[in-house]
């Protein structure tokens, strides 16, 4: 059977939230999902497999990085990103604008694209439009993002009217490459990302811009940068209703437990966030009472589990105290373990998301899940 090249279908609502699927040609993604960040061709302490058992359906990669290093041309000539890493399942890459602006040295932002010195040769490059939407159709994507310009929400109104603006007109050559790029176009998706800051007229102008140009899925952008949780969700009371009620929703960079459960509950689909990796690698764990620091002395010669309503390979194998030995020593096996239990953890509250949304029961889980959350702290 010919799997699609994009569909998305709402399968469930509750409130503003809902649940259903997007099939592609490698795979279906079951929403609400978390995607686990591969930022260089891999999740950082975890093989492939263990990141599948994990439910994750579709992880993200990065164009900056992988651009830079080993080199979009060069994972083309290898058979691609999904033959290198050796993820069969779909990936999402992004177009590379953040990076840009917070990791590299002497950037020059013009029409034509943001030029700037590498953060690891000092070689330069120019990312544009067209160039991002090249890079990631060497890369093997299956989700595309177009090219954006992203500012900080304390620039001033007239830096973000004008960096909104200048991104939809990005937006606009990002389809047009996409469209131009021949076979791995009919395989591949593209999605918009909406800008604005926390301004709900500019919000209101990039979507109508957007969906004017016509995109697969659209892209929440230039959230979660600073601004904190309570300004991130009075945003999010109107940015996703903007957006077409029967595209996928996806909000950029989101981010804590209790994030994604307040995102999902105003209506969007999908999230990428380096903390479950990066938190596992410092010795942090997420745990249905709250983040953990299994450095801390009480867990010495505690042989419990991290989280006893956990069903991952982690908890049900080794206690509190080996982790806590392992992390205290430096062990490789202790960021590899701590991290696989995290994305464990994300996939599993997105699956009770989606369990909670189909049974009509968002709000009543997400209360007792904050509740809950709000427990160790240690």
């Amino acid at each position: 059977m010919t799997r699609p090249r994009f569909d998305f279908a709402i399968h469930h609502t509750d409130g503003r939230a809902r649940t259903g699927a997007i099939a592609m040609r490698r795979g279906t993604i079951r929403t609400p999902a978390f995607m686990p960040v591969g930022t260089a061709a891999t999740v950082k302490a975890m093989k492939p497999a263990d990141v599948a058992a994990s439910g994750a359906d579709i992880i993200l990669g990065n164009t900056y990085h992988l651009m830079l290093r080993p080199g979009a041309e060069r994972v083309a000539r290898l058979g691609g990103l999904h033959a290198l890493m050796g993820w069969d399942r779909p990936i999402l890459t992004d177009s590379g604008g953040y990076q840009v602006m917070s990791l590299a040295d002497l950037t020059k932002r013009s029409e034509e694209g943001v030029s700037f010195k590498s953060h690891l040769d000092g070689s330069r490059h120019l990312l544009s439009p067209e160039r991002s939407i090249e890079v990631q159709r060497l890369l093997g994507s299956d989700i595309v993002m177009a090219f954006d310009e992203l500012v900080p929400t304390t620039s001033t109104p007239e830096v973000q009217a004008a960096a909104m603006e200048r991104s939809m007109r990005w937006a606009v050559r990002s389809r047009a490459a996409f469209d131009a790029g021949g076979t791995h176009a009919e395989g591949a998706a593209l999605f918009g990302i909406q800008q604005g800051a926390l301004d709900e007229g500019l919000r209101r102008s990039s979507a109508d811009a957007l969906m004017d140009i016509g995109f697969d899925g659209y892209a929440i952008g230039g959230l979660a940068v600073g601004e904190g949780q309570a300004a991130m969700f009075a945003c999010l009371d109107f940015a996703p209703g903007q957006l077409p009620v029967d595209r996928p929703r996806y909000l950029m960079g989101v981010g804590k437990p209790t994030d994604i459960v307040g995102a999902v509950e105003r209506g969007v689909d999908m999230f990428d966030c380096v903390l479950p990796t990066r938190s596992g690698r410092t010795g942090q764990a997420f745990t249905r009472n709250g983040p953990l620091n299994i450095r801390n002395a009480r867990h010495a010669e505690d042989t419990g589990p991290l989280d006893p309503a956990c069903a991952c390979p982690i908890c049900a194998t080794w206690s509190r105290a080996y982790l806590h030995h392992l992390v205290r020593a430096g062990e490789i096996l202790g960021a590899m373990l701590m991290t696989e239990h995290n994305i464990w953890f994300y996939e599993a509250l997105m699956a009770d998301l989606r369990a909670a949304i189909e049974r009509g029961g968002l709000t009543t889980f997400a209360d007792r899940f904050r509740t809950e959350y709000e427990g160790e702290k240690a």
